[in-house]
């Protein structure tokens, strides 16, 4: 059965907790598609809570470019977790130009949509803040808000968190039994 569930917020909104819930109410073992590189000290601190915060039923795949591939390693498990686009938008910037950030995005798109599994998509909304100062960021503001809406059009679930508390922009199937979101706090 295939489940989109796109779910978008601040940063610091509560997504990932969200997120992770989510996909713990699916059975069995799962997959963390983490798409952050570990480059400074702080960061490796980051990565290290949240891979004691999941717990023993995730395997972690880190897979900073190629969500195709991650995708197709994730489709053998019965839920996975993706986290996150946003951080995937910028690694597109530092690796490639435009056109092939675009490119990129159209096959990680194709792939979503043949993917057959269950697939919780985490992702920082935005479009919420001011016009950037700088071309540089101007195109990662571009590039994130394509990349969000592309993939949310996509999903079959769609939720904004904010603080904490989800609102649904697409809902669940009808007969969708309702999710645990107790979790414990970061």
């Amino acid at each position: 059965m295939r489940q989109l569930v796109f779910v978008t917020g601040g940063a610091r909104s509560g997504k990932s907790r969200y997120a992770q819930a989510r996909a713990e109410a699916w059975g069995g073992p799962l997959l963390y598609l983490a798409t952050a590189e570990v480059r400074d000290p702080e960061m490796e601190a980051r990565v290290a809570q949240h891979r004691a915060d999941r717990g023993p039923r995730w395997e972690s795949l880190e897979e900073p470019l190629d969500l195709p591939g991650a995708l197709a390693r994730a489709a053998a498990y019965p839920g996975a977790l993706l986290d996150c686009l946003t951080l995937w938008t910028a690694n597109l910037l530092e690796a490639y130009d435009d056109a092939g950030a675009h490119a990129a995005l159209a096959r990680t798109l194709a792939a979503l949509e043949a993917y057959p599994g269950r697939l919780v998509i985490v992702t920082n909304e935005v479009g919420s803040g001011i016009v950037p100062d700088n071309a540089l960021a101007r195109r990662f503001r571009d590039l994130g808000g394509r990349v969000n809406q592309e993939v949310a059009a996509r999903a079959t679930e769609a939720y904004l968190v904010v603080s904490g508390l989800p609102l649904t922009l697409r809902g669940p199937a009808p007969g969708t039994r309702p999710w645990d979101l107790e979790s414990p706090t970061p």
